[in-house]
């Protein structure tokens, strides 16, 4: 494999501001995930009891028979959990998502009722409340659509939004061939949404929680009291907010669950928080259709063409210049393993600078020799390469007096002569005057010392011309 799937970069060191309506400084998503009446069950078609996400410490699955005192912790949750958050969230005036499970949307259908008079998003989570790890891609594709179909069927129109959560390494990837929806959250990885190519498709993502989520009251390490679960978000918000107010507005997720958030000492927690952040100015509190919308029309995304995608050729017509006359390096540094994180100029240049490292002595010589004098014989005659004309003309090498470049003819012979290879610097890091000192005083080194010193500065060459052309 020299081609590697992570994304570990995302929007990179510079990521933008979110640029909420109204200037608010954090974006809250409330989520509530409705999964009673959709989880393992015999009544159901499984083939065991559920074991996931409830207050029975240690549960396990029952193959073969139903789980009574499971089941009734999922009745709670439609039963009592979900209109106590209905009450809590219409009179606080706060919009919900609703990651539906759909078979459970099914058996629940007062619950949709007010999920649909309150202004709630409803989106979907999948067709039922299984691990989908074990289905093949063709299976869970069929799930998918027939999510869809049913989805409407209960609500009056398809889902906008998608969440499987137990999902497999298909289902990103098979939400998003649907072309149907606004956006997908089946990942953890980022505070903002962003764009994911998916063959010529490009679908918004709006990454969701699993530790701003009521679920840790049901794993270890969690939490135990309803205070807790305040403390946290209290911690989580305060820290976006900050960030806000500094130009770099987040997205703050929090994910609930009917049977554990909606019971009596746990949702007291919540409660907490709410008040403390609608005590706040700047704060908005979308439904992630909203965001998505947002964003969609805020930073829509726009193509490039990707290191990490292109042919060898390809790669080594497009950088095989950035070393200087040395498309070796280019072809070379093809065959690492290249992924999304080389898709700007530093992953590029750190997999060129790689292979230019490791190289013999020798080799590196020949890149070194590569490049042409400062103000030389090339420059004067107009037969330097584009890249090395910009460079020397940044510093206005290109327009010396008689007497400037005489100095600095003297001075590369001086150094060819003593050392064997061009004086090399990163001309656009100085004034004409700076590479002057800075060439006196280099010629005095040992040739080791300016070996290593030449090599550092054919990087720094190759780095700002690949930051002219890449993210």
């Amino acid at each position: 494999m020299n081609r590697y799937p992570r994304d570990f970069r995302g929007h990179g060191p510079d990521a933008p501001d979110a640029q909420w309506p109204g200037g608010a400084k954090i974006a809250i998503s409330m989520v509530l995930n409705y999964e009673e009446g959709g989880e393992n069950n015999l009544l159901h078609g499984d083939a065991q009891s559920e074991a996931f996400l409830s207050d029975i410490a240690g549960a396990a699955p029952w193959p073969g028979m139903r789980h009574w005192n499971m089941e009734s912790i999922y009745d709670y949750g439609a039963r009592a959990g979900f209109w106590r958050l209905h009450r809590l969230f219409t009179t606080h005036n706060i919009p919900v998502t609703v990651y539906g499970v759909t078979t459970a949307l099914a058996r629940n259908p007062e619950q949709v009722a007010a999920m649909k008079a309150a202004g709630w998003e409803i989106a979907s989570h999948g067709l039922k409340w299984v691990d989908h790890r074990d289905l093949s891609e063709a299976e869970e594709a069929a799930q998918i659509a027939d999510s869809f179909r049913l989805h409407e069927e209960l609500t009056g129109e398809p889902p906008q939004g998608w969440y499987t959560g137990r999902c497999s390494m298909n289902t990103v990837r098979l939400t998003a061939e649907t072309r149907k929806l606004a956006w997908i959250s089946d990942t953890y990885d980022d505070d903002l949404p962003y764009w994911l190519e998916v063959g010529d498709h490009d679908q918004l993502v709006i990454p969701y929680t699993l530790e701003a989520n009521d679920m840790r009251f049901a794993t270890a390490p969690g939490y135990v009291t309803g205070e807790q679960f305040f403390q946290y978000l209290k911690d989580s918000f305060d820290t976006l907010y900050a960030e806000g107010g500094e130009g770099r507005a987040k997205m703050f997720s929090i994910g609930l669950h009917n049977r554990l958030i909606g019971r009596p000492g746990k949702i007291a927690g919540l409660k907490r928080f709410l008040d403390y952040a609608q005590a706040h100015t700047g704060v908005w509190f979308p439904r992630r259709i909203d965001i998505a919308r947002h964003w969609t029309k805020t930073h829509p995304h726009t193509r490039f063409e990707r290191p990490s995608q292109m042919t060898r050729a390809r790669f080594t017509e497009r950088f095989g210049g950035v070393f200087e006359h040395s498309p070796w390096i280019a072809e070379r540094a093809w065959d690492l393993e290249l992924g999304p994180a080389h898709d700007c100029a530093t992953g590029v240049h750190s997999a060129l600078a790689r292979i230019f490292r490791t190289a013999s002595h020798d080799a590196r010589l020949g890149v070194l020799t590569a490049h042409p004098d400062l103000a030389g014989k090339l420059a004067a005659a107009k037969r330097l390469t584009p890249d090395s004309t910009a460079e020397q003309a940044s510093a206005a090498l290109d327009s010396l007096t008689d007497a400037e470049r005489e100095t600095f003819q003297q001075l590369n012979a001086d150094y060819m002569a003593k050392h064997g290879f061009p004086f090399i610097i990163a001309v656009r890091d100085h004034s004409k005057n700076g590479i002057l000192a800075a060439f006196a005083a280099r010629i005095a080194n040992d040739t080791a010392t300016e070996f290593s010193t030449a090599c550092a500065q054919v990087e720094r060459i190759a780095e700002l011309r690949l930051k002219d052309t890449l993210p």
